[in-house]
Formats: C-alpha cells, structure tokens, sequence
C-alpha cells in the first residue's frame, strides 16, 4: 500500500457525479483538482449497509472541506452506472456534493495497493492528498467497519498548520513551540 510522503497515482476514471442522466457522468484525473487538498475515500461495494452511512457522513461535512480548500473524492470498484443507480435509489445520496469514482478497471485501487485481496474490491482506505500530489495521511479500516469523517477533516487541519500537533489536537488550539 502506498504510504504518506508517497506521490499518489496518475489516474483517470469515470465518475457519476448528480443523478440526472444527462450530465451523471464526468472524467476525473489528477488534474481535474489541481492545487487543492484530495479527501480520496474508497469503500467496499455499493447498495450495502456500512457504506451509505460513512458516504452521506462525508457529504454532510462537505462544506467543511470545501472551506479548507479540499475535494472530496469518494470511490469504489463499481460502475459509474451501478453509482448513479444507488444515488437514484438511495435518498441520503441523490444529493452528494462530491463525485464517485468508479475504478471499475482496478487500475486506482490495485496502484493504491488497497484492492483487497479476498473480496476483489476497494478496502476501507482513506487518503489526505496535499496541493502537491503527495499523501499526507493514510487510514485503513475493516471492511465491516465505518470510519470517522470528523477525524479526517482534524486531521487536515492538523496536516494545514505545517506544526508540530499534540495528541487530541483541533482547530484553534495551540501546536507544540520547539
């Protein structure tokens, strides 16, 4: 798996990105975001039972990664057709604020190194990409088990003060002086 201070990947996948089939689908490449922070979250498999919740989590925080200059990016081995019928489906995620890759090559998550090996799709993985392309933070979870967003936006907040940050650390506290 790649690792922090690791350049992420060069890709380019489809992505559904509203649930209205004219403009559902878009193009997302390294260069779609260039300049911002990357939230890259990938889950398991669509119309499952742990996913929604974590995905309609980060959509209700969107707004905060947006004001930190970051875009959130979530992805999956799925199509981006079986994505745009979950979203249509779904109540929670016909709104999404943020594209869903759709890495139905296994080009992205194989490079990543978060292909799981037993069930052939994406593992729990979150990525903190910087302006640079370079990974800030990675995070791993058990396929059965959801993450915490508000956890990753501390720890972009953390990673943005370019400081030494404590344990527990949030926006607005004091970092550690040297």
């Amino acid at each position: 798996m790649l690792g922090v201070g690791q350049k992420f990947p060069q890709f380019k996948v489809k992505a559904t990105v509203s649930t209205d089939l004219k403009t559902a689908f878009t193009d997302i490449s390294n260069d779609t975001y260039k300049g911002k922070w990357i939230i890259a979250f990938f889950y398991p498999k669509d119309f499952t039972f742990v996913c929604p919740t974590e995905i309609k989590a980060f959509g209700d925080m969107n707004g905060k990664f947006k004001e930190r200059d970051a875009q959130v990016l979530a992805g999956s081995t799925d199509s981006e057709f079986v994505h745009l019928a979950w979203r249509q489906h779904k109540a929670e995620l016909k709104d999404l604020p943020f594209p869903m890759l759709a890495d139905v090559k296994r080009e992205l998550t194989t490079a990543l190194g978060i292909l799981d090996p037993n069930e052939g799709v994406a593992q729990r993985a979150t990525f903190i990409v910087d302006p640079e392309g370079i990974i800030r933070h990675v995070s791993v979870y058990d396929l059965n088990v959801g993450r915490n967003p508000q956890e990753i936006l501390r720890t972009l907040d953390a990673l943005q003060t370019d400081e030494l940050c404590p344990c527990n650390w949030d926006q607005g506290k004091e970092t550690i002086k040297v």
